[in-house]
């Protein structure tokens, strides 16, 4: 693969309009700007990221997230591309446009999660290969394809699904966001009749499969030489996944400490574990010129942030070549010098036993679980049979601009999906309350 075809400035669903623009903004500027002011961008500040959405303390929710990954992506992406001008002096056209194209592609990395964290997935999934959906398969008209990607269902594959998709009354092209910034956030390019059995991600539904191939074959991207129904990832998509992997671990641990999961001293502990000792001792000496335990444990996190910026960024640019051939197949995080591998290792054993089984995360997922179930159950049954009453009240609750009256089964369920997947918690609960009748509006 190579740098000038991989970054461009062609915008999916307006490829006739294709003109270099005469203004301060940049395309990739553009995209960012569009998702800040986006719906489904402001949603995010209702869905939950990992812990329960705030009471007295305010924990990440699904928007400070992708904001915070969008500032560590800049950052990487500045990095990264500081270092390849040096090497390649002129040689590429927006080679110093990297920052720009993986922060707008970090905003957008979270858009297609469900309400309810990660569990939202799960229940989702889990309608179609344990729930009330599994009958589905024989009942209706779908492939293996289509029901795989809905056994599997993925939020990655999702946010490209909303990005790209045309949705009923809307442009063609989705949010018509450049080739480049949509290639950026497919950590799986390939559907998922082609993903790993046991991991089962993939990058994009059967719905979208041609939209990406379309992305893929312009960018240049190279199939993979074992599988050519699998692409490489684009090289950007390794510093989005990056700064996604930073953020969540090390923010998760600040959250924790707020809320008292754990301790000030196993904080800063983990905090000063990923600085040998050097370092460590010039931190403490820092850390120590302020008495307030939360602004100490601020700026260690910081600290941390901006050495694995760095130390990611070095990966990158040291794989470089590999990347290019698609010949690296690991994350970033992963090949970390040891004192940071070891300190980040520590950070997810303790994130495992302390904040994800933590009674708090525990009831949201089982809530949220429940109340996506139950929404999944009345609306796919609703889509499925629309001559009946019921569903005919039902369906009148679904926005018009998704297609619940398609001739396709598998597009009538994805409409479904889109509807409650863009759901915010509040939303969804809200909805779950009202259909059950545990809610009623003059009562």
């Amino acid at each position: 693969m190579n740098w000038n075809q991989l970054l461009s400035t062609k915008r999916f669903g307006q490829e006739n309009y294709h003109a270099e623009r005469k203004d301060d903004r940049t395309e990739f500027q553009r995209d960012y700007d569009r998702l800040i002011f986006s719906a489904p961008f402001r949603r995010l500040q209702n869905k939950t990221q990992v812990f329960p959405l705030p009471g007295s303390v305010f924990v990440h929710n699904r928007l400070t997230h992708s904001l915070e990954v969008a500032s560590v992506g800049r950052s990487l992406g500045v990095a990264v591309s500081q270092a390849l001008s040096k090497k390649y002096a002129d040689e590429i056209a927006f080679i110093g446009e990297l920052g720009a194209i993986v922060s707008a592609a970090c905003l957008a990395h979270d858009l297609g999660n469900p309400p309810f964290g990660h569990s939202g997935e799960k229940a989702i999934a889990t309608y179609f290969s344990e729930g009330n959906g599994q009958s589905i398969k024989n009942e209706y008209k779908l492939s293996d394809e289509e029901w795989k990607d809905f056994v599997c269902f993925e939020g990655n594959a999702n946010a490209f699904r909303l990005l790209t998709h045309q949705f009923c009354g809307r442009r063609a092209g989705g949010f018509v966001m450049t080739y480049s910034t949509l290639a950026s956030i497919v950590k799986y390019p390939y559907s998922s009749i082609h993903s790993d059995e046991k991991k089962q991600k993939f990058g994009f539904f059967k719905s979208e499969k041609v939209a990406f191939e379309k992305i893929a074959d312009e960018l240049g991207l190279l199939r993979q030489p074992n599988n050519s129904n699998r692409y490489v990832r684009h090289p950007l998509v390794f510093l989005v996944e990056a700064a996604d992997d930073i953020c969540y671990q090390i923010m998760d641990i600040e959250d924790a400490h707020k809320l008292k999961i754990l301790t000030s001293e196993e904080t800063i502990a983990l905090f000063l574990g990923f600085f040998d000792q050097n370092k460590k001792n010039r931190r403490r000496e820092t850390m120590e010129l302020v008495s307030d335990v939360n602004e100490q444990i601020a700026y260690l996190r910081s600290a941390v942030i901006g050495q694995l910026i760095g130390e990611c960024a070095d990966v990158f640019v040291q794989n470089e070549e590999k990347i290019l051939n698609g010949e690296f197949n690991s994350s970033l995080i992963k090949c970390l010098p040891m004192n940071s591998a070891e300190a980040y290792k520590k950070c997810s054993e303790i994130a495992n036993k302390k904040i994800y089984k933590s009674t708090e995360v525990l009831d949201v997922e089982l809530g949220g679980y429940k109340i996506i179930l139950t929404l999944l159950d009345h609306f796919v049954t609703a889509v499925l049979n629309p001559e009946k009453a019921y569903s005919k009240q039902l369906l009148m609750r679904v926005p018009e601009q998704y297609d619940t009256a398609s001739e396709s089964d598998y597009e009538k369920i994805m409409a479904v999906l889109d509807y409650i997947s863009g759901m915010t918690d509040v939303y969804a609960l809200d909805l779950y309350r009202k259909i059950t009748g545990m809610s009623m509006p003059s009562l």
